[in-house]
């Protein structure tokens, strides 16, 4: 579970989750400072609470660092998406190798980014800023371009919004959102900068919200045919998923927000994020109560368990490195101190 909080200093049901091992990581927002030195504050208070030997591992502190118009820190990287996709490809390795030095500073290990959504036609990621191109080759060198500048810092990158938000003309965020695009589309070029990123072994993929007709009538958190079918059979990603936000007004007609949680476990997602604190809480407590119930398989939470502390261990440097120029480790040994 990804917990969200309020404000610069720990609140104490966060440090009584960490304490019983029930976060995987954090989520940050503005509210939980713009400088790196506040942020880092906050990070080595949060790294600092005890946890069960067996899952005493360093927590994941995600935030989106996108550039451009979504930033939570101030500073690095200015440009967004739309702005280094009109600039050669070497643009976007220094923005990720600079967003990843300020990541550093500040303590935090996972940036929700790259977008890796095509700007197509009316595509408001595209409207936003966000997107990388149009083309799928392009948007998939830049993707990597991010990522590996990102990585000597010892920064993950968690590309988003897989299968593929640009489609949509609407986000998530506001509304539910069905797109009908084909699914030889959807793979040709869609999935394309995944397979890049995946490829050279990132560690993470954030699956979005959206319904995609091609596969189903679920959104994609909640649907088995793209988080295991897609990503993990015909992509062969071997690493986290992680959620789009799960409180979001896309996913209200699924049910409250611990049938969502039951439901996104069920089909396959690692690591459930959200952006309110409130309805973490009540997703941890549902995904507990169908762990006793029979609702969430255990078989399928140990891997998802499994999988996290392999990451969080291979960043703390007390685990095999996960595999590729992506994968997850320690800062570079030659790497200037951030």
């Amino acid at each position: 579970m990804v917990f969200p909080f309020p404000g610069t200093t720990v609140p104490s049901w966060l440090r009584d989750r960490i304490r019983r091992g029930e976060a995987g990581g954090v989520l940050l927002f503005a509210g939980n400072g713009t400088d790196a030195a506040t942020v880092r504050r906050l990070t080595d208070a949060l790294q600092s609470i005890p946890r069960p030997q067996a899952l005493d591992a360093p927590l994941l502190v995600m935030i989106d660092q996108e550039g451009g118009p979504v930033r939570r820190l101030r500073g690095a990287p200015e440009a967004g998406g739309g702005e280094l996709a009109r600039r050669p490809v070497a643009a976007s390795r220094t923005a990720g190798d600079a967003a990843g030095r300020l990541l550093c500073r500040a303590g935090v290990n996972v940036n929700l980014a790259p977008v890796l959504d095509l700007a197509r036609p009316g595509s408001v990621i595209a409207a936003q800023g966000r997107s990388l191109g149009a083309g799928p080759a392009a948007v998939a060198r830049r993707g990597v371009a991010f990522a590996r500048g990102m990585a000597p810092w010892g920064v993950l990158a968690a590309p988003k919004h897989f299968p593929g938000l640009g489609p949509a003309t609407r986000t998530t965020d506001d509304v539910p959102v069905t797109l009908t695009t084909p699914r030889r589309v959807l793979q040709a070029a869609d999935e394309r900068p995944y397979r890049a990123l995946i490829g050279q072994g990132v560690p993470f993929v954030m699956v979005g919200t959206a319904v995609y007709r091609a596969f189903g009538n679920r959104p994609a958190a909640l649907s088995g045919r793209v988080v295991e079918g897609e990503l993990r059979e015909r992509l062969g990603f071997d690493g986290v998923v992680v959620s789009d936000a799960l409180d979001t007004p896309a996913l209200a007609p699924y049910g409250d927000h611990r049938a969502v949680a039951v439901r996104a476990a069920g089909a396959g997602v690692d690591l459930l994020l959200y952006a309110d604190p409130a309805a973490a809480r009540d997703a941890a407590d549902g995904i507990a109560r169908g762990l006793r119930e029979g609702a969430v398989s255990h078989a399928r939470a140990g891997e998802s368990l499994e999988r996290v502390l392999s990451l969080r261990r291979a960043l703390a440097g007390t685990g095999a490195p996960t595999p590729g120029p992506l994968g997850a480790r320690p800062p570079a040994p030659d790497q200037p101190a951030c």
